[in-house]
């Protein structure tokens, strides 16, 4: 399965790496500077998941992950020098799913990205799945099915 990741960074060099690992299996990247920038981007697309830095300009990672939860549940794997509990635990009250401290190891990355979209396709499986639909109308007897 082909997934579409948007991965965002204000460090080119850490977006090329994630890209090349993700593209040669078979993903689709897109590429963000900022949070701004991903904010824009998740307004107006769709993606599978979004890789994103925490310290980046104009708009930082958890205000970044604020905004898009507002408008979409896209699994949020956040990427950080800040290896602090403080920062994990803000990213998850924050929304985000994962969180990788830097320097980390590409392999990791992608790992991490298997794992959060299997659980996200468990997840939509569920939801369609699920009893929240109308019941059938009674029949004219009135007894149900």
């Amino acid at each position: 399965i082909m997934y579409t990741i948007l991965v965002v960074d204000d460090e080119i060099r850490i977006r090329s790496i994630i890209k090349k690992y993700a593209e040669f299996e078979g993903h689709t990247v897109v590429e963000a500077g900022d949070g701004l920038e991903a904010v824009y981007l998740c307004r107006n697309n769709t993606y599978d998941i979004v890789i994103m830095d925490i310290m980046m300009p104009e708009l930082d990672g958890f205000s970044a992950c604020r905004e898009i939860r507002k408008v979409s549940q896209v699994p949020i794997i956040m990427l950080s020098a800040r290896a602090e509990e403080y920062d994990r635990i803000n990213g998850f009250e924050v929304g985000i799913d994962d969180y990788v401290v830097k320097p980390f190891s590409p392999k990791e990355v992608m790992a991490r990205i298997k794992a959060n979209l299997r659980k996200a396709e468990i997840k939509n499986e569920k939801e369609s799945r699920s009893c929240t639909g109308s019941l059938p109308d009674a029949g004219p007897d009135g007894g149900g099915l």
